[in-house]
C-alpha cells in the first residue's frame, strides 16, 4: 500500500483543523481557514505535500458532492414561497451584475470570451459564508436574510446554465446555432431528469428505506449521486451540472431530509479538500507584488455587487434597510465562482495569472464579509435619511412635525403577524396606536384596516419623535432583525427614558442583548412556545391547571 496518501491527507487535515481553529475564534470563514492552509502546505509555500494531482482529484469529488446537495436542498416548496425574491431579484441580480462585470473587463482589454466568463464567476455570492453569518448574527428570518436566500437560491439555479456556456466561450461551440443546441440539450436533459424524480427515484429509495438498513440507503444514495453524474458526462454535461442535477433527483422525495444528512459528512470532509486545494494554487508571494492590483480589484468587486443589488431592491421598492443589508451580506464572491475559473483555465479562456488574481480577490471577499456584515446596520441607519429615496416607496412617511394629537398611546413596529394581532387588540378596546413598518404594502394594509400607519425606520430618532415618543406609554417592536430591534431600543431611550418597551425575541439567546438595550419587557417566542407545548401535554395527562400555571412559571425564570 501507498502510504504517501496517508501522508498528504493527514497533512492536510491537520493544517485545516489547526488554522481553522485559529481564524474561527476570531469569526472568519472556515472556507478561509481551508484555503489558507492550502496555500502554507502548498508548492508556493512550504511544499509539504507530496502528490498535488492526487489532492486535485479528490477536490472534484468535493466539487461533485458540493453540487449535488446544493441541489438536494432546493426543494419546490421553497421555490413557491420565495418566487418573488428568485425570480424577480435573483434575475435582476444576475443578470445586471454579470453584464456590469463584463462591461468593466472588457474596458479593460479581455477578450468577449474572457469578460463573459468573468461577470458569471464575480456575479454569484457565497451560499455557505452568507447562510452562516446570517445565522450566527440571528438574522436568517429578516426579511433581508429571505431577500438574500432567495437570491442565493436563484444563483443555485443557474449552475447548469453556467457550466453549459463554458463549451461555447471556449470556442468549442463557437457558433450561436452550437451554443443554442448546448442549452437545448442541457434543457431536454433536465426535463428528462425531473420527469424520472417524478416516479421512479422515490420508488428507489423507499425500497432502499423499507430494508431498514442504513447503509443500503447511504450506498442508494451515492448511486444515485454517481450514476447520474457519470450518465449526464456521457451526454456530453460538465461533471459539476451533472452532480447538481442528481441532486434535483432526490429533492422531490420524501426521503431527501435523511439523505441530505447521510451525505453531509462526506460532503465536508471532500468540500474541505477543493478549497485546500485552491489554496494550494494560490502563490501568495505573487499575490503580494500584484497586491495594488489585487486590493483594488476587491474593491472594485465590492462596491459593483453592493452597488447593483441595492439598486435591485430600490426598483422592486423594497425597504431600504433591508436592500442595504442585503446588498452588504452578498456582495462578496462565492465558491463557485473556482469552480468556473478552473474549468474556464482549462477551457483556454483565462490564463494562469488572471485566474491567480481572481482566486486572490475571491478569497479576500469572502473573508471581510463578516466584517461588512457588522456595519451593516449602521449603513442601512444612513441609507434611511435620504429622503429621496424613501419618496419612492409611494408610502405615508411620518409628518415632519411631531403628531400633537397622539398622546399616551401605542408604537407598534412591524405589523407581520404578532404586529397585526397586537394592533387589532388595541383598537378593540379604543387604545390609541401608531403603526410603523419599513414594507410599504405592511403600511398599506394597516391603513386599510383603519390604523394610523406610517412607512419609517424605529431604529431612527427623527421617526421616534414625529410619532411622538415623548408621550407614548409602550412601544411595541415586533420585527425580524434582532439588531434592528436594540438599534431601536437604544433610539428611544435616548428620547425618553421613562417609555415602556416590550419587545418580541424570536429566539432565547437574544434577550440578553435586547435586555441590555434597554427594553422593558422581552417575550421570547422561542420560550413561549416550548411554555405552550408543554402546557397542552401536561393538560393532555389531565394534570391540574393551578399545577400546570405552576410549571409555566417555573419554566419563564
Amino acid at each position: 500500500m501507498d502510504i504517501a496518501i496517508l501522508s498528504d491527507l493527514a497533512i492536510v487535515f491537520g493544517a485545516a483543523v489547526l488554522i481553522g481553529t485559529l481564524l474561527g475564534r476570531v469569526r472568519l470563514p472556515s472556507e478561509a481557514g481551508f484555503i489558507l492552509a492550502g496555500c502554507l502546505i502548498g508548492p508556493n509555500v512550504l511544499a509539504l505535500v507530496e502528490d498535488l494531482h492526487r489532492v486535485e482529484t479528490m477536490a472534484e469529488l468535493g466539487v461533485i458532492l458540493l453540487l449535488f446537495s446544493i441541489g438536494m436542498d432546493m426543494p419546490l416548496d421553497r421555490l413557491r414561497l420565495l418566487w418573488k425574491p428568485i425570480l424577480i431579484a435573483g434575475t435582476l441580480q444576475e443578470a445586471g451584475t454579470a453584464m456590469a462585470f463584463f462591461a468593466a473587463a472588457s474596458v479593460f482589454g479581455f477578450t468577449w470570451q474572457a469578460a463573459a466568463l468573468m461577470g458569471l464567476m464575480l456575479a454569484v455570492s457565497s451560499t455557505a459564508v452568507t447562510v452562516r453569518n446570517l445565522e450566527d448574527r440571528g438574522e436568517i428570518d429578516a426579511p433581508h436574510g429571505r431577500l438574500a436566500l432567495g437570491i442565493l437560491l436563484f444563483q443555485d439555479m443557474c449552475v447548469v446554465p453556467m457550466l453549459l456556456a463554458l463549451p461555447f466561450l471556449g470556442g468549442k461551440g463557437a457558433d450561436l446555432t452550437g451554443g443554442l443546441a448546448a442549452f437545448a440539450k442541457g434543457a431536454v436533459i433536465l426535463m428528462a431528469v425531473m420527469a424520472v424524480s417524478r416516479y421512479l427515484v422515490p420508488a428507489v429509495l423507499e425500497r432502499a428505506a423499507q430494508t431498514m438498513r442504513r447503509d443500503l440507503f447511504v450506498l442508494t444514495v451515492s448511486f444515485l449521486c454517481i450514476g447520474t453524474t457519470w450518465l449526464a458526462s456521457i451526454l456530453g454535461m460538465p461533471l459539476a451540472a451533472g452532480a447538481f442535477i442528481s441532486g434535483l433527483l432526490i429533492a422531490r422525495s420524501d426521503f431527501r431530509h435523511q439523505a441530505l444528512s447521510d451525505v453531509i459528512p462526506f460532503r465536508e470532509v471532500f468540500t474541505s479538500l477543493f478549497f485546500i486545494s485552491i489554496g494550494m494554487l494560490l502563490d501568495p508571494f505573487e499575490a503580494f507584488r500584484a497586491h495594488s492590483l489585487i486590493l483594488s480589484g476587491l474593491g472594485g468587486v465590492l462596491l459593483l455587487k453592493f452597488s447593483i443589488i441595492f439598486l435591485v431592491g430600490v426598483v422592486l421598492r423594497l425597504p431600504l434597510r433591508v436592500s442595504v443589508l442585503a446588498a452588504v451580506i452578498l456582495s462578496q464572491v462565492g465558491e463557485f465562482s473556482f469552480v468556473l475559473s478552473r474549468a474556464g483555465e482549462a477551457e483556454g479562456i483565462l490564463s494562469g495569472a488572471v485566474t491567480a488574481n481572481l482566486t486572490s480577490i475571491v478569497i479576500l471577499s469572502m473573508v471581510v464579509t463578516p466584517l461588512l456584515a457588522s456595519f451593516g446596520p449602521t449603513l442601512a441607519a444612513g441609507a434611511s435619511r435620504i429622503r429621496v429615496l424613501t419618496r419612492l416607496m409611494a408610502v405615508k412617511e411620518p409628518p415632519e412635525e411631531p403628531e400633537k394629537a397622539l398622546r399616551d398611546h401605542v408604537i407598534v413596529a412591524g405589523y407581520g403577524v404578532s404586529g397585526r394581532a397586537a394592533s387589532s387588540a388595541l383598537k378593540r378596546f379604543g387604545i390609541p396606536i401608531v403603526v410603523l413598518d419599513l414594507n410599504p404594502d405592511n403600511v398599506r394594509q394597516a391603513v386599510m384596516e383603519g390604523h394610523l400607519a406610517y412607512f419609517g425606520d424605529v431604529t431612527s430618532t427623527t421617526v421616534l419623535r414625529a410619532v411622538g415618543i415623548h408621550r407614548a406609554r409602550v412601544l411595541v417592536i415586533v420585527v425580524n432583525d434582532p439588531e434592528a430591534a436594540a438599534r431601536a431600543i437604544r433610539a428611544a431611550r435616548n428620547l425618553d427614558e421613562d417609555v415602556q418597551i416590550v419587545v418580541r425575541g424570536r429566539y432565547l439567546g437574544t434577550a440578553p442583548l435586547l435586555q441590555m438595550a434597554g427594553a422593558t419587557t422581552v417575550v421570547s417566542a422561542e420560550l413561549e412556545a416550548s411554555v405552550e407545548v408543554t402546557s397542552h401535554l401536561l393538560r393532555m395527562y389531565e394534570v391540574p391547571e393551578q399545577e400546570i400555571a405552576r410549571q409555566r412559571e417555573i419554566m419563564r425564570i
